[in-house]
C-alpha cells in the first residue's frame, strides 16, 4: 500500500439500469443491464483511491439493516475498511434508483442523503487519523467532517473537498479545506458563476480549486490565476460516478504530482470511468 486515505461522507445502495429509452411519465421499459454496487462521493472515491494500490478508510453511517450486507460484500472486493458512525442504527441505508441512457451516458437519479443519519463528533473512533496521508469529505457528514478537519489542519494532512453541491453547514468546514474539487452544480449562497465561486472559496482561505464540467474543460485557480485545461474526449457509456472517481484519484495524485497535472492524470482516470456500464467496470479494464 502506497497510501493511506481516509473518506468521510454519505455510502448508499446503488441499483442500476441501462436504458435505450428515456422513462416517460406512466411507462413501463425493460432495462439492457443492471447491476448493484455501494455508492455516494465519498465511498466511491475511496474505491478509486484503493484502485491505485492505497489504503482506503471510509468514515460513513451503515448501521444494521440487512441491506448493508450488499454494501458491506461490494467494498469488501476492494479492500475498504468501513468505520460505522453509527453501528446501533437499523432503518435502511439510502438507496439510489438510477437510469444511464445508453445513448449519451447520462443518467438520472432518485435518492437521499444523510440528513437523516447525522453523526456527532463524540462518535468518532478514537485515533482514526493515525497514518492517514490525505482526507477527503463529502459535505454529508458536517458535524465529523468539521471536527476531523481541524484536527487534520493542526497536524498538515491535507483535506480534500467534494463540492457537489451547496449543503447548510459546508460554511463552517470551508476554512479547514486545502483544495476544494467543485462540479459546476455548487453554487454557494449568492454565487451565481464560475468567477463568484472561485472568489468566494478565496474568502474562504482556499488557494487551489477546480471547478469541473463534465466533458467541458476544467477550470482551476492556482497561485492567484485561473486556468483551463482540456479533458479527454471519450464515447461516454455511463457518466455515473465519475466525478467521485476524479476526487479518489485526484487524492492519489495529489500526494505525489503538482495541483495541475493531479487534475490532469484524475481527469484521465475518470474519462476511462465513463467509458464502461456502471462505477465498477473501469476498475478491471484497459483505457480505451
Amino acid at each position: 500500500m502506497k497510501y493511506q486515505g481516509l473518506f468521510v461522507g454519505l455510502t448508499t445502495l446503488d441499483c442500476i439500469y441501462l436504458s435505450s429509452y428515456y422513462l416517460q411519465p406512466n411507462q413501463k421499459i425493460v432495462a439492457q443491464d443492471y447491476l448493484t454496487a455501494a455508492g455516494g462521493p465519498a465511498t466511491n472515491a475511496a474505491v478509486a483511491f484503493s484502485y491505485f494500490g492505497n489504503a482506503s478508510k471510509l468514515l460513513t453511517v451503515l448501521g444494521q439493516h440487512s441491506l448493508n450486507n450488499l454494501i458491506r460484500g461490494d467494498l469488501d472486493r476492494y479492500e475498504i475498511e468501513i468505520l460505522d458512525l453509527i453501528p446501533q442504527q437499523s432503518v435502511s441505508p439510502p438507496v439510489s434508483s438510477i437510469i444511464v441512457y445508453a445513448e449519451t451516458g447520462e443518467r438520472s437519479i432518485i435518492s437521499i442523503n444523510a440528513l437523516k443519519s447525522q453523526a456527532k463528533r463524540s462518535q468518532i473512533p478514537q485515533n482514526i487519523l493515525k497514518g492517514i496521508h490525505i482526507i477527503l469529505i463529502d459535505g454529508h457528514q458536517i458535524d465529523a467532517s468539521l471536527a476531523l478537519a481541524k484536527i487534520a489542519k493542526d497536524r498538515q494532512i491535507p483535506v480534500v473537498i467534494d463540492a457537489g453541491s451547496w449543503k447548510p453547514g459546508l460554511e463552517t468546514v470551508l476554512r479547514e479545506v486545502d483544495y476544494a474539487i467543485c462540479s459546476d452544480n455548487f453554487h454557494p449562497p449568492e454565487c451565481n458563476n464560475t468567477k463568484e465561486v472561485f472568489d468566494f472559496l478565496q474568502t474562504q482561505g482556499i488557494k487551489q480549486i477546480a471547478i469541473t464540467q463534465g466533458k467541458q474543460p476544467i477550470q482551476y485557480l492556482e497561485k492567484g490565476k485561473i486556468h483551463t485545461m482540456p479533458v479527454p474526449t471519450i464515447k461516454a457509456i455511463d457518466t455515473l460516478g465519475a466525478g467521485d472517481i476524479f476526487h479518489g484519484a485526484f487524492c492519489n495524485y495529489i500526494l505525489q504530482k503538482d495541483f495541475a497535472t493531479a487534475l490532469k492524470n484524475a481527469a484521465v482516470t475518470a474519462s476511462k470511468s465513463c467509458q464502461y456500464f456502471g462505477t465498477r467496470e473501469w476498475l478491471t479494464r484497459p483505457l480505451r
